[in-house]
């Protein structure tokens, strides 16, 4: 089923009408509204998703009896009169993303047949259960109505109208307007218009409906529609109600006026994270008015002749930077963040501690499983998180050793194309690069290891040697399977391991023992370097390059003590920046468990939170801990935020590591394990179940064959397709943009946002991402590169 867009037309004003509760007239208030909009000489419409009772009863067969000539019609009747749950048991029920599909198509018809008013209304209360058994404020939601909220005008009603107004707000709906029933006894409308007010949000209240006969013969049947027509043709032309319906009338066309408009005002008002402003145009830039799952809605990206909206559905290809793991919009963690921020707001950390920092705490170290790791330090982003973690790995060192930092420099080692942020400390842990070589205060301290790659091409896999270094390294190796690629328990064993490691070691060597280097950590990216490129580096250098570093602390100072065992550090600090890789984007809870490597310290961002609020942290182990220990406060790690630790993005990201950890185990992924073990033309696959990708085994082996594609690979939700560049490829290169402007495009159900690494093009799902999208997403991809 494809993903439906947003709600939005230009000449069709839709609601969505909620009630506070079940009976409190959503059906009658709809009926006013419509009657008002016929007698303004257009035409309204009215839609019941689903209905549940005696048909003669049924909500749409209302608005035929009163509506004045209104358009209705109800996609699902059930005839129990009980919660849609209930009555649809044992029946044919429509999935969520059908009926949704079913009320955007009625409504995109109703659009091409020039209905100037519709309302869709909801059954039961906000969060009354809809067929599947799912809140109906969470089943509608990637429609995102304007809401007309029904109040309740009983007693206990001011309570539940806040509270499903509330409900409603946490879930990224807005509010419009809101009616109810005026009751001088309760006077509820006094009360909820003034709280509405200061919301902005305006409130009609309405005189009572007459009430019904208690046995309707034919003379008091007719008696009772009489005084309905009577109540509906006074109501209807209330001055209050007229007013509403033109602000709806303007808030639409406002609404589309505001989206029309943000492009040229972002133009002129914002300054781009890495862009090139010269040459850009308003057309370029993205305009998203909400997003849901793994869509944006975005505006302009599709003509509204068709009559389907001014919204678009558009899948979120890099996973907004990588950040999403659990879907825009997440309703558990929108309110795990509003519970946090009720409870807390923000808290001071430093000396203090609050549950939702201890909770993660404990939390993380468990699903890291590192049994080094003991001590979680927070901060707010990956980058300032590796700063810290520099901080951790050079103190360290320089404290076995006896260096003064103060008066020679201690570099760190690392891999070519790494990238651990863009703050000046970290940026210095990186070879020059697009990203800091016009960085004025940048220095770049250090060495950086060039090494193999791992990649498809032509449907084989294959590590591939930098030409420069076969004479060292060995020929490039074809191997049967991405697992085999992984089973460092056989290649350990292998002459290329025992190449790899003579080369690290002899490159250590020149440059500690002939050229006076220091170093004062290992710093790596595990398994995939990613802004560097999504350079796939061969886990089994990465391994090699950590045991060297480790059995041999001879390397690095002539007074270096003896390997210790576990949880020791040997050697040098080795820390694993996992701000992309970490946190089963990879398919793992951690990358470093492909390298089979318990790091001294590692940090984690992005994921962390399941992409809802920026939080990091940067775990290490005790002797790292015990280095900035002593009785002057000037050795302390002095490193912090004003918003360290915060109880919102501490509380969130305790639910989102709860989530991810379930789906591990709950089968959610057994789907993508099957297609990759059995893909595999040997048994080593399926030896290593947990090496496998959303994306399916079988699209990488068709694109890794296309004419125009140099090389690809996917693991755990990470794509990444190389594209041919004759002038070389690299982050300058513009190889990637074609490819990317046809998926821009898309194709009848939803079209693509996605960024480029020069000549690369990589997508990125989140984890809870739909087979059905990522198989629509792998159709576009191979009709781009024909």
């Amino acid at each position: 089923m494809p993903p439906v867009g947003a709600a939005l037309w230009r000449s069709l004003r839709a609601h969505q009408v909620y009630g506070a509760n079940t009976d409190v007239g959503k059906t009658i208030i709809s009926t006013v509204l419509c009657n008002a909009v016929q007698g303004q000489k257009q035409q309204a419409a009215f839609l019941k998703p689903v209905s549940t009772g005696a048909l003669d009863d049924a909500d749409d067969q209302h608005l035929q009896r009163y509506g004045a000539g209104t358009l209705t019609k109800c996609l699902y009747q059930f005839d129990d009169p009980v919660s849609p749950h209930l009555a649809a048991k044992d029946k044919f029920v429509p999935r969520d993303d059908d009926l949704l599909a079913s009320i955007h198509t009625t409504l995109s018809g109703w659009a091409r047949s020039n209905i100037d008013f519709a309302l869709v209304e909801t059954a039961g209360g906000v969060h009354s259960p809809g067929p599947n058994g799912n809140s109906q404020a969470d089943l509608y939601r990637p429609l995102r109505l304007p809401i007309v909220l029904v109040a309740d005008s009983r007693l206990g009603g001011i309570s539940s109208s806040i509270s499903a107004y509330e409900s409603l707000l946490l879930r990224g709906y807005d509010v419009s307007s809101v009616l109810l029933f005026r009751d001088e006894y309760y006077q509820n409308h006094e009360y909820l218009r003034d709280y509405f007010q200061k919301k902005s949000i305006p409130l009609v209240s309405l005189p009572a409906p007459p009430a019904r006969p208690s046995q309707l013969d034919a003379d008091s049947q007719l008696r009772d529609e009489e005084a309905m027509l009577s109540y509906y043709r006074k109501s209807a032309k209330q001055s209050e109600i007229l007013r509403l319906l033109e602000e709806m009338s303007v808030n639409n066309t406002e609404r589309i006026q505001r989206l029309e408009e943000m492009a040229d005002r972002a133009q002129e008002l914002i300054w781009y994270p890495f862009t090139q402003h010269q040459g850009m145009k308003a057309k370029d830039i993205t305009v998203i008015d909400s997003a849901h799952d793994d869509y944006f809605q975005t505006f302009g990206s599709t003509t509204s002749k068709d009559a389907q909206g001014e919204l678009r559905p558009t899948f979120d290809g890099s996973a907004s930077w990588w950040t999403q793991g659990l879907g825009h919009g997440n309703p558990e963690l929108s309110l795990s963040a509003a519970y946090a921020a009720g409870r807390y707001g923000h808290v001071m950390f430093a000396g203090a501690v609050h549950e939702p920092a201890l909770a993660l705490a404990d939390n993380l170290l468990k699903t890291i499983d590192n049994p080094r790791l003991t001590k979680v330090f927070y901060t707010d982003n990956g980058s300032t998180g590796m700063e810290v973690a520099v901080k951790m790995g050079l103190r360290a060192s320089c404290d076995r050793y006896g260096w003064d930092a103060s008066q020679e420099q201690i570099g760190i080692l690392g891999l070519k194309g790494s990238y651990h942020g863009d703050t000046i400390g970290v940026m210095d842990c990186s070879e020059p690069s697009t990203f800091n070589k016009k960085v004025e205060w940048y220095r770049g301290r250090g060495h950086w290891f060039d090494f193999p790659l791992v990649k498809m091409v032509g449907g084989s896999w294959k590590v591939e040697i930098p030409s420069e270094l076969q004479a060292e390294l060995g020929e490039n190796v074809d191997f049967a399977s991405l697992g085999s690629v992984f089973d460092l328990s056989q290649r350990l064993e292998s002459a290329t391991a025992q190449r790899y490691k003579d080369y690290i070691r002899r490159t250590i060597e020149d440059l500690v023992q002939r050229q006076g280097a220091k170093f004062g950590a290992l710093i790596l990216e595990p398994v995939i370097l990613g802004a560097g490129g999504m350079l796939f580096c061969d886990p089994l250098f990465q391994r090699c390059l950590t045991d060297v570093v480790r059995d041999h602390p001879e390397l690095f100072s002539t007074n270096a003590p003896a390997p210790k065992q576990s949880p020791s550090w040997s050697g040098l600090p080795i820390i694993f920046d996992e701000v992309f890789t970490g946190l089963y984007r990879l398919g793992r809870r951690t990358s470093a468990s492909f390298l089979g490597v318990h790091p001294d310290v590692a940090v984690n961002a992005k994921l962390l939170t399941g992409g809802l609020v920026p939080l990091c942290t940067t775990v290490a182990s005790e002797e790292i801990f015990d280095a900035f220990s002593s009785t002057e406060k000037s050795d302390a790690l002095l490193h912090g935020h004003s918003y360290t630790a915060h109880a919102v993005g501490c509380t969130v990201a305790v639910d989102s590591l709860k989530t991810m950890a379930q789906l591990d185990t709950d089968g959610s992924w057994d789907a993508y394990r099957t297609d990759w073990s059995s893909s595999s033309p040997t048994t080593a696959e399926a030896s290593t179940p947990d090496v496998w990708s959303v994306w399916s085994h079988g699209l990488l082996q068709d694109l890794s064959s296309a004419d125009s594609v140099e090389s690809v690979f996917a693991i755990g939700t990470v794509l990444s397709i190389s594209l041919r560049d004759a002038a070389g490829g690299g982050y300058n290169s513009n190889a990637a943009k074609g490819l990317q402007q046809k998926l821009a495009v898309g194709g009848d159900q939803f079209n693509v946002h996605s960024r480029v690494l020069g000549n690369v093009l990589y997508l990125m799902s989140s984890v809870t991402s739909k087979p059905e999208s990522l198989r629509e997403m792998e159709r576009l991809l191979q009709s781009a590169l024909v």
